[in-house]
């Protein structure tokens, strides 16, 4: 006759057979797994430090140079800009007629140190003053056309 007991998380064991001690490798003769540590005798896996790079390809040119590459990325000089939209700064600047990059760092439109570009979406009802290191064709136009200014600002 077998007992019960009430089962949970403090008193939870495996069942019996189901967990194997882990083998230990290179532990002498007598552990059955010594010497060469079921390593074989001799190449590249027997050795230590063994690892292989990512994409090797065993000797053979690997696939990443097999390609053409065409083309070319300007990464060292390209300008990334944190972009923001007119709408947005109608819609966060209700009572303000001057708009400059401190504003927006201020209300969290920006963060660091690159260079801010304001892009025509949305529509301006107001004359605005905005400075900004760049501006987009439609932005400019929309801005001129409202009576306000697009000044630009050197980095």
């Amino acid at each position: 006759m077998t007992t019960t007991k009430n089962i949970n998380l403090s008193n939870l064991v495996p069942a019996v057979g189901a967990r194997r001690r882990p083998i230990r490798l290179g532990m002498g003769e007598g552990s059955g797994t010594g010497q060469t540590a079921t390593r074989g005798q001799k190449g590249q896996r027997s050795r230590s430090g063994d690892g292989k790079l990512v994409g090797f390809e065993g000797g053979q040119t690997p696939l990443l140079r097999r390609i053409p590459k065409r083309g070319f990325t300007n990464g060292m000089f390209k300008v990334t800009y944190q972009l923001i939209s007119l709408e947005t700064l109608e819609r966060v600047f209700k009572n303000k007629a001057e708009i400059a990059i401190e504003d927006l760092r201020i209300h969290g439109l920006i963060n660091g140190r690159r260079p801010v570009k304001i892009l025509g979406d949305g529509e301006l009802k107001r004359a605005l003053k905005i400075s900004a290191h760049a501006f987009s064709g439609p932005a400019k136009s929309k801005i001129e056309k409202a009576g306000g200014k697009a000044e630009v600002v050197k980095a």
